[in-house]
């Protein structure tokens, strides 16, 4: 879902990079919808370039349509998680009168299923085998494409638009007629790692950078809005671009041809309905937001309510993060709930204005998490949903009338239920291979969320907002990976922070400090002991807050020795005192507070909230 411009790069950047490679491919598809049967067919030309060392002698593209039959993988993964997505499965009861779900796609008919048949494949004009593998199109090559050569792949598709909706699909539950996601034979990614060319059941997407020239040629009533710039706004007389050249539209045909150009992205979506009303807010960088939403009474106020604040969340983003790089980005009703595409959102539209403008803020995010830092969903879902559910809360927070102190504290609370229930896995699981739908959405969303939040604790304020900002600048248009948002973190901060994503992301080591003993000196000196304790595995450089019972407060910083860091005091306003740095092996610490145990009110571990200790009842001692 991304897209390929030259960029100039600082000497250091270059230097980290010059061996980094990504393929890159051009599209160009004519598809013709049939909105009576639902089917449609297409042609695809696609130009390959191979810019990897490999000789490849097959390519592998998606067929997502082909999950919404009886017996797909999608099929059988709903049939056999213990918590299936409710949006695909109805709940019946058996012969024992026990309530069951059963998958929907499982009693599709023939002409309610989805599919994606492909004929005619060549290579340079030359016929190439091409064998359907369920949602995975596996073509061997009638001639090896060698390093940094390209060649051009042609096919016909024929597709059909399922009824189940899940992202993709027609007439959903408002009554939208075409979610058109994943329509297409969409070109698998080859990256270092090789080959991504994973089934589709439902979960993550990744995609090829490149550009997009697509003819949707549809009956003359529906209105369309999707991925890309509108390129015959003239021929069609509806007005995506004030061009001046608009015209009605020939009364006598029966159809009409939009034509859509979209340049280096990794997706291309769109969606058609003949009762959208079309809004436009051209905000002052010249980037225009585009609102597609039925004409239902019900929904108009809400979604006018939204498209301001829709524009203060883009401000939000291009300031925190990195400038929206494209023209336009549009928000369109369909789908099954909140997906984001390249360029625009699928979004249900029904609902209050606040849970609608956090939709939008979530969906509206991933086109800096995934559309403009393309990692790949399926390995990494946590920097994709976690890091965009980082900026949802934050920007919702800076929106909100009643400001919360730690806007991520709901992250923090999903996560540590999730640790402590026994059914966690870690967030270097492929997200299909998660044991239930529930653990993957708290690990990948509320666990990433929380990987940021806690960056904060490590490495300070002013350096995440630095490190959000250099990741951006350097990886966007790219395929960023862990390791590159780590190496960013610690060329902003200096911070060695390696034992952070290996412990949070490779294992399911926990953080559990605790205040294990306060006793006073018996030497008659006004001091009190503090031994502190690790409990969990994960190590973390600990902030002790310290209050007396005059009402003063006072605050000790330990280091972590293996992060070689010190951490600005992040409450200038009270008195910090730096000790001594506290080493992994042991697991036991011990410092000195220079005033009588009787002064002293509370002491707390981390009162900011943003250290994911998995059991906080032990982190605070009070005098009783």
């Amino acid at each position: 879902m991304k897209y390929f411009f030259l960029f100039l790069f600082p000497a250091f950047c270059i230097a980290q990079t010059k061996n980094y490679w990504q393929q890159k491919v051009d599209y160009k598809m004519e598809v013709t919808m049939d909105v009576t049967t639902y089917q449609y067919k297409g042609t695809q030309k696609l130009v390959y370039k191979n810019n990897s060392e490999d000789t490849l002698r097959k390519v592998y593209y998606h067929l997502y349509n082909n999950a919404f039959q009886p017996g797909s993988e999608m099929d059988n993964r709903l049939q056999n998680i213990v918590d299936p997505d409710s949006r695909m499965v109805d709940k019946v009861k058996n012969a024992d009168g026990k309530e069951i779900k059963e998958s929907r796609i499982a009693k599709l008919k023939p002409n309610e299923i989805g599919y994606l048949r492909i004929s005619n494949f060549k290579q340079d004009n030359v016929a190439a085998k091409a064998i359907e593998k369920g949602t995975i199109l596996e073509v061997s090559l009638n001639k090896p494409l060698l390093p940094g050569k390209s060649t051009c792949f042609t096919l016909n598709f024929d597709g059909q638009v399922p009824i189940q909706i899940r992202r993709s699909g027609r007439n959903n539950a408002e009554g939208v007629e075409l979610s058109m996601a994943q329509w297409y034979p969409k070109m698998a990614e080859f990256d270092t790692e090789g080959w991504h060319a994973d089934a589709y059941i439902a979960r993550e997407f990744h995609g090829v950078w490149g550009n997009f020239d697509v003819k949707i040629t549809i009956d003359k009533n529906y209105i369309i809005g999707g991925t890309g710039y509108l390129k015959n706004n003239n021929e069609i007389g509806y007005g995506y671009e004030d061009d001046g050249k608009s015209v009605k539209k020939d009364s006598n045909a029966k159809t009409l041809t939009w034509h859509f150009i979209a340049p280096n992205v990794h997706d291309f979506t769109w969606a058609a309905d003949k009762n959208y009303l079309h809004d436009k807010l051209v905000r002052p960088d010249g980037v225009t937001l585009h609102f597609l939403y039925k004409n239902n009474p019900k929904i108009i106020a809400v979604w006018k309510q939204a498209e301001p604040l829709t524009s203060k969340i883009m401000d939000f983003y291009n300031q925190n993060v990195g400038k929206y790089p494209y023209k336009q980005y549009s928000v369109i009703q369909g789908g099954d709930g909140g997906m984001e595409y390249a360029m625009c959102t699928l979004v249900l539209g029904e609902g209050t204005l606040g849970g609608f403008v956090g939709l939008i803020a979530h969906e509206m995010g991933h086109s800096w998490f995934q559309h403009v830092l393309a990692t790949n969903e399926s390995k990494h879902s946590w920097m994709d949903e976690g890091f965009t559910s980082y900026i949802e809360d934050w920007v919702m927070n800076i929106l909100s009338s009643k400001k919360a102190e730690n806007p991520f504290a709901g992250a923090y609370k999903n996560y540590i239920n999730l640790a402590n229930s026994g059914k966690e896995q870690p967030l270097s699981t492929h997200a299909d291979r998660y044991d239930e739908n529930r653990s993957y959405s708290i690990a990948s969303y509320s666990k990433g969320e929380v990987f940021l939040a806690q960056l904060e604790y490590l490495i300070g304020k002013e350096n995440l907002r630095k490190t959000l900002k250099k990741y951006f600048s350097d990886f966007k248009f790219k395929h960023p990976t862990p390791n590159d948002i780590k190496r960013t973190a610690e060329r902003v901060s200096g911070a060695e922070l390696d034992w952070y994503l290996i412990d949070w992301t490779e294992t399911l080591n926990t953080i559990d400090y605790g205040i294990k003993n306060v006793e006073a000196a018996t030497d008659g000196v006004q001091r009190t002991g503090v031994s502190l304790e690790r409990i969990g595995r994960t190590p973390m450089p600990i902030d002790v807050l310290v209050e007396y019972t005059d009402g003063s407060k006072e605050s000790f910083y330990i280091p972590l020795q293996m992060m070689f860091f010190e951490k600005e005091n992040p409450n200038p306003e009270i008195k910090r005192t730096v000790l001594e740095s506290w080493t992994w092996a042991n697991p036991n610490y011990f410092f000195e507070i220079p005033k009588a145990k009787s002064s002293i009110k509370k002491i707390t571990l981390d009162s900011s909230g943003l250290m994911a200790d998995v059991k906080r009842e032990n982190n605070v001692y009070e005098l009783k």
